[in-house]
């Protein structure tokens, strides 16, 4: 043998022995699909999937830990929002979030925080339950959106697991689903057909098929997501404004007598059109990063702050180091809830300036009616950001312009019912 040929072949060893750690280091697991396959259709228990899949399981039953937010904002402890807001007791007068409006916890406690909100009564409906569990997917199936007005205690008693695997995956294949029929019925009308949608695609569309606006269509009580005319918030009120299937409001303000809308964690359209995602990052990247353990690659299923794991979340795009991630995400939240609270407390001024005016006798009703018409539109803005789960970090750029107008809007409200009373401007 040649001296030649010994160099080569020692060149070959090492590169075969340098490949074989990389791929021992980095590698994914492949998908076992004659074990994925013993998971039959229907089953909802995590801990039945957990047995095949025990990484995955093991993250996601780390979302029952309870903490608070990195940065003060969410978390998942419940705590009243109107603690450090005490405008929202105004606000919502009137309808179920004035009396509990908690921070949301994780996954895993989605059925157990429904059954105890105070926001839930004997007239509750089934359609309460479309977020909160994968049983929807045999709800609709055995029902179409006929579940939607059962009681909910009915649907309650028939959901025995929340979100969890069966919400996103298919028990054969593993490939990512939608449950929500909302959602496939909305991205229809967009002309979008979520079946035909991409890996990446579906890696954000999974999280907004219940991260997203919704009203309940009045007399069904289907689930519908506002999206006909754009995912932006001029969009959706533009939409409402038409009363889309019959639906009006949400409740009327009882001091301005104010049609109103409650918005509901609309965290993907807010996404939707940020630098994020309009780079193609999926809600996924973020907040269930690919981990490492025992040479297994897998996407964390512990779906929480990416400053919890900040170097899997946001280090392998973002070089500036965890210390300026951190103090930059600080910055844009402690800057939208600045502005959140102050558009708040306005709005809340406003409903009071209504309500004064229309205690008056010779009342400009004119002038009234448009002051409701702002002070409707300037809480539906304020609401886009206060009901948001990222305190503005998934758009900061269209979370401070919304809350901008919703000031604007709530200041031209307390003008016009000042107007309406006879109150003189200068």
């Amino acid at each position: 043998m040649s001296k030649r040929q010994k160099s080569l072949i020692a060149l070959l060893s090492v590169l075969l022995l340098f490949f074989g750690f990389v791929i021992m280091r980095i590698g994914v697991k492949p998908v076992n699909t004659v074990t994925a396959s013993k998971i039959p259709a229907g089953e909802y228990d995590p801990a039945v999937w957990g047995q095949y899949y025990p990484l995955q399981y093991a993250s996601f039953k780390m979302t029952r830990e309870e903490s608070p937010s990195p940065t003060g904002y969410g978390g998942s402890i419940i705590v009243q929002k109107s603690e450090m807001q005490p405008e929202i007791l105004t606000l919502f007068k009137g309808m179920p979030f004035s009396k509990d409006y908690g921070e949301d916890r994780g996954h895993i406690y989605a059925l157990e925080d429904l059954r105890e909100s105070k926001r839930i009564g004997p007239a509750s409906k089934g359609a309460c339950i479309t977020c909160k569990t994968p049983y929807v997917e045999q709800a609709y199936r055995e029902m179409g959106w006929g579940y939607a007005n059962k009681p909910l205690a009915e649907m309650m008693t028939n959901a025995k697991h929340p979100v969890s695997c069966a919400s996103c995956h298919d028990p054969e294949t593993m490939n990512l689903k939608i449950t929500n029929p909302a959602f496939t019925e909305a991205q229809a009308r967009r002309g979008i057909d979520v079946t035909k949608a991409s890996r990446e695609e579906m890696r954000s569309f999974v999280c907004a098929q219940c991260h997203s606006e919704y009203y309940f269509e009045p007399g069904t009580m289907r689930v519908v997501f506002p999206w006909d005319k754009g995912l932006k918030p001029a969009d959706m009120y533009a939409y409402y404004s038409e009363k889309p299937n019959g639906f009006a409001q949400d409740w009327q303000h009882p001091d301005s007598k104010a049609p109103m809308l409650k918005a509901q964690h609309p965290d993907y359209e807010l996404f939707a059109t940020s630098t994020h995602g309009k780079a193609g990052v999926s809600c996924a990247d973020c907040h269930m990063p690919y981990v490492r353990k025992d040479g297994q690659k897998y996407s964390s299923h512990w779906v929480t702050s990416p400053l919890k794991n900040i170097e899997a979340s946001c280090s392998s795009c973002h070089t500036q180091g965890t210390v300026w991630l951190e103090e930059r995400v600080k910055t844009i939240q402690d800057q939208t809830f600045e502005l959140q609270h102050m558009a708040g407390q306005n709005i809340a001024k406003a409903h009071q300036a209504i309500l004064y005016a229309s205690n008056q006798p010779d009342v400009n009703q004119q002038e009234l009616a448009k002051a409701r018409e702002l002070v409707r539109q300037a809480q539906w803005y304020w609401d886009l950001l206060s009901a948001e789960n990222s305190m503005g970090f998934h758009n900061p750029s269209q979370a401070l312009n919304t809350l901008g107008q919703a000031n604007e809007l709530a200041h031209q409200a307390i003008q016009s019912a000042n107007l309406a009373a006879g109150i003189k401007m200068f």
